[in-house]
Parts: C-alpha cells; sequence; structure tokens
C-alpha cells in the first residue's frame, strides 16, 4: 500500500490550503483515513479522521475550520483547511487503516507564516 500526500506550502495566517492523499496498492478493506501533523519539538497528533461509514472526527483546535473529505472511487482522502494559524504549521502526513495496520504518507509541509 502506498500513500502519497500533496498539496502543502506556505501561506499567510487566515489563509488557506487544500491537501490531497492518493492510496494505491493492495486495497481491499480500508476502515478508516486520516490527518495527522506533526510540529517541530512535538508528538504527532491526530488533526481529522473519516471511516467507513462517513462519519468524521477532530481535533478541538481545528474544529469549524478544517474539513476532511474522500473520494472513494479515487481511494483519496482530502483536507481543506482555511483560517490557517502560525500554531498550524507542521508536518502534515495522510493515514489509512487497513485490517488494523496503519499505512503513512511521507508527508507534507505546511507553514503558516507573514
Amino acid at each position: 500500500v502506498q500513500v502519497v500526500e500533496s498539496g502543502g506550502g506556505l501561506v499567510q495566517p487566515g489563509g488557506s490550503l487544500r491537501l490531497s492523499c492518493a492510496v494505491s496498492g493492495s486495497i481491499f478493506s480500508i476502515s478508516a483515513m486520516g490527518w495527522y501533523r506533526q510540529a517541530p519539538g512535538k508528538q504527532r497528533e491526530r488533526v481529522a479522521t473519516i471511516i467507513t461509514g462517513g462519519s468524521t472526527n477532530y481535533a478541538d483546535s481545528v474544529k469549524g475550520r478544517f474539513t476532511i473529505s474522500r473520494d472513494i472511487a479515487k481511494n483519496s482522502v482530502y483536507l481543506q483547511m482555511n483560517s490557517l494559524r502560525p500554531e498550524d504549521t507542521a508536518v502534515y502526513y495522510c493515514n489509512i487503516v487497513q485490517l488494523g495496520t496503519y499505512y503513512w504518507g511521507q508527508g507534507a509541509q505546511v507553514t503558516v507564516s507573514s
């Protein structure tokens, strides 16, 4: 299983970015897809997840600003990030769970700075 993120970059505070994640390989029973992030000197934290039935869950710090979505036909998951803040600066990782195994992408840098 391969997981590849795209869409990171530099954005000013208050701006928006959209991250994309494409999953390929032996895909047959994904139970959850999500986004995590890790800022320098901090532990990796969960940002948003979406499960098979479509239910979503967000970290309190991003509720109302970030939206996770997916395209099942394309085996893809997205993260729309609005009203970005400097504290959102981190490497963002896409994650999928299949039969209890976690698969991770290589990460996409998001930097929020003026």
